[in-house]
């Protein structure tokens, strides 16, 4: 099995090459940034590519950029990411692009032998993600999904909402009155961030986020 490495910590990327040659891997090459990483993989045409996250010359997520390419040009090609912080975002993008995607924190990996097992998955055609990159993408979700903010009355109101019911119909619908329903629905508003750009649209907005999360 073919590897190439990505890495702009020489003695890291010269330290994985040794434990790849003695699990049985062939280090077909090694890149410090991006461009050397993408130059190196048209070369090689490996069948694994291990790549840091964090490359010059930004030390951001020039490894994902990278990654993102060769897994649009050369989708055979495994790639497992490695890095020293989760990187939510970009990780679900790249993790929802298809197969043959890994990712794990270098700080996580204790066993060579599990993780060389785990370079021989990706290659193959599976996947595997770090357990706290799950439960940071999870968290996200929860943080991210503005109707987990709405009590339970007023998840009753936004469905009837979305129903097209106005204020009065929800009232009858609930035998509440509808100076409470007209409560519910600012709190709505509120805890839902929607912006202050007139009540009608400000349902609408409302409306739309119940229907994409059902």
């Amino acid at each position: 099995m073919r590897v190439v490495l990505a890495d702009d910590d020489v003695l890291l990327r010269e330290g994985l090459a040794g434990l790849l040659e003695r699990s049985g891997f062939e280090v077909a090459g090694q890149a410090g940034d991006g461009p050397g990483l993408l130059e190196l993989t048209r070369e090689q045409r490996p069948d694994l590519a291990v790549i840091d996250i964090r490359m010059p010359p930004g030390q951001a997520t020039e490894g994902v950029v990278a990654a993102r390419a060769i897994h649009a040009c050369s989708p055979h090609i495994g790639i497992m990411l490695l890095s020293a912080h989760v990187e939510v975002e970009e990780a679900m993008e790249l993790l929802g692009s298809g197969t043959r995607i890994g990712y794990l924190l270098k700080s996580r990996i204790v066993d060579v032998a599990e993780f060389m097992e785990n370079l021989r998955r990706v290659a193959q055609g599976g996947s595997v993600v770090d357990p706290s990159l799950v439960h940071e993408l999870l968290a996200a979700r929860r943080r991210d999904d503005p109707l987990d903010q709405l009590t339970a009355r007023e998840r009753e109101v936004l469905a009837l909402m979305a129903e097209g019911r106005s204020n009065a119909g929800i009232a009858r619908r609930l035998w509440i009155t509808e100076g409470t329903v007209e409560k519910h629905v600012r709190s709505i508003m509120t805890r839902m961030r929607l912006p202050e750009t007139g009540e009608d649209h400000r349902r609408v907005l409302a409306v739309l986020t119940f229907l994409e999360s059902r």
